[in-house]
């Protein structure tokens, strides 16, 4: 594994930046910017300072769902993390067991077969694990509308590290589009979330251009550790078509968020060049297989074991990472959805 670390438990950022005290907003974070193995601190304002003109941003347009749901098995209570929703109509999900704070913890696969009483009166059936790698995950039979469910029942997915319930307002980012259908993502992309419409601007000023990209994110489940599973993706012609004129003229294509880098990334052919392109992904971005398009990567701090770390060493090189989260350690950095954030560009 790339980096062995422990995280310290108040490292975890429990509340969106903007409440943590007066004047403060979403681009109040802090980031850390790695250019290989030397490693500066910022604040995130300084962004559009550390980028040049001629730089493009691919950002993940897809919105957050609500879509933690409550329900019970015979009387127990449980809670529905709804992940994806596949082409059949199915969803894949996820039990959970409240825990008594609010959140919820990982709980033990059930039979298929389960059925699943939701608030609000709609039911599921669990009819087979998503993938033979375990049964956290589940594709369900849920008769009616499950995105009625979620817009009326719903709320965001939260973790134990976070002090409370936030609006589903607090996990959309500023590049958040609704999706034709009505998909989205289970949990946040974070990494957009420190950009505001005064960041984008002041980018855009500075010759900094923008090419949005679509993946919806599945249930990551922060006890998991797990490859990311198929999840579903879109890069439009115009996209595909900026991120090749940047390359051609010597720009830099920095990703916003492992998600973008997964999407552009599933895009690119054996030859680097991108081409339109919408489907399901199974792509897993090791430092076996590389990365083609993208140079750089902002990135929220990842748990130590998390799968993501794979796709950042395949950016940096594993030096690189290992000596980047050993100062956000030592700065004192805050981890997950709500914490500071990370710049890894081109040495």
């Amino acid at each position: 594994m790339t980096v062995v670390v422990e995280v310290p438990e108040e490292l975890s950022a429990r509340v969106p930046v903007e409440q943590r005290g007066p004047g403060l907003d979403r681009d109040s974070v802090r980031l850390l910017v790695s250019r290989g193995t030397a490693v500066s601190h910022h604040a995130f304002v300084e962004l559009p300072e550390l980028l040049r003109a001629g730089d493009l941003l691919v950002v993940n347009t897809s919105p957050t769902l609500a879509a933690a749901v409550g329900g019970w098995i015979g009387h127990t209570r449980v809670v529905v993390h709804f992940s994806t929703r596949g082409d059949d109509g199915r969803w894949a999900v996820e039990l959970r067991d409240p825990d008594g704070r609010g959140t919820t913890r990982a709980r033990a696969g059930a039979p298929a077969g389960t059925e699943v009483r939701l608030v609000g009166g709609a039911r599921l059936v669990l009819e087979e694990p998503l993938s033979a790698r375990g049964e956290r995950l589940w594709w369900a039979r849920v008769p009616g509308d499950v995105l009625g469910v979620l817009r009326e029942h719903g709320r965001a997915i939260r973790y134990a590290y976070t002090e409370r319930d936030q609006p589903l307002s607090a996990y959309q980012t500023v590049f958040a589009l609704p999706s034709p259908d009505g998909a989205g993502s289970a949990e946040m992309p974070s990494a957009g979330r420190p950009f505001t419409a005064r960041t984008v601007v002041e980018l855009v000023r500075r010759g900094v251009q923008f090419a949005p990209v679509t993946l919806h994110t599945g249930v990551a489940s922060a006890e998991a550790h797990e490859p990311p599973y198929p999840e579903r993706f879109a890069v439009p012609e115009a996209s595909a078509r900026l991120i090749g004129a940047v390359r051609a003229g010597g720009g830099r294509v920095i990703a916003v968020g492992t998600t973008a880098v997964r999407a552009v990334e599933s895009a690119a052919g054996a030859d680097g060049a991108v081409r339109a392109r919408a489907g399901w992904t199974d792509l897993v971005v090791t430092p076996e297989r590389g990365v083609r398009v993208v140079d750089g990567l902002l990135t929220g701090l990842h748990e130590p074991e998390a799968s993501h770390l794979l796709m950042l060493e395949a950016v940096a090189g594993r030096a690189a990472i290992d000596r980047g989260y050993e100062e956000a350690l030592r700065g004192r950095y805050l981890w997950h959805e709500f914490g500071d954030v990370h710049l890894v560009l081109p040495e």
